[in-house]
């Protein structure tokens, strides 16, 4: 099967604790490679544009508020099935029920601050690849 491409966010509450190269090991352990990676700080326009598709459920105003709290990494990653690995490797939202070993078992706080978010499917990922870098910016 040939290489499949993946979005990442490394979320606020991961980087205000220096999570990043733990958590980027994390990601390059499981077999994924990180193709392009910038550290940023979301705008509420940028914000309130990725979660859209949360836009009528009650969380979406925390949730945007959160992602705009401080600054963010966001990445391509690249791998076999690298979406549906990514999300293994992340766990489950909530850190109290993520598997042993995942990022969110690791490194989360809560539900609200779980440290990553990742695409849920590969049309997804290209939607949100196509948010923050150019073709030009992913090395691969």
């Amino acid at each position: 099967m040939a290489a499949e491409r993946t979005f990442s966010i490394l979320k606020p509450d991961a980087t205000a604790r220096n999570r990043t190269g733990a958590i980027n090991a994390m990601i390059e352990a499981a077999g994924l490679r990180i193709v392009a990676q910038r550290r940023l700080r979301m705008s509420r326009p940028q914000a309130e544009k990725f979660y859209e598709v949360h836009k009528a459920r009650p969380f979406y105003g925390e949730l945007v508020d959160f992602m705009i709290s401080g600054p963010v990494v966001v990445q391509v990653l690249e791998g076999e099935n690298a979406v549906a690995k990514y999300r293994e490797v992340m766990g489950a939202t909530d850190p109290a029920k993520a598997a042993a070993g995942t990022i969110r078992k690791e490194h989360a706080v809560s539900v609200g601050e779980n440290s990553v978010h990742g695409s849920d499917a590969p049309e997804a990922a290209a939607q949100e690849i196509a948010q923050f870098f150019s073709k030009e910016e992913i090395v691969g």
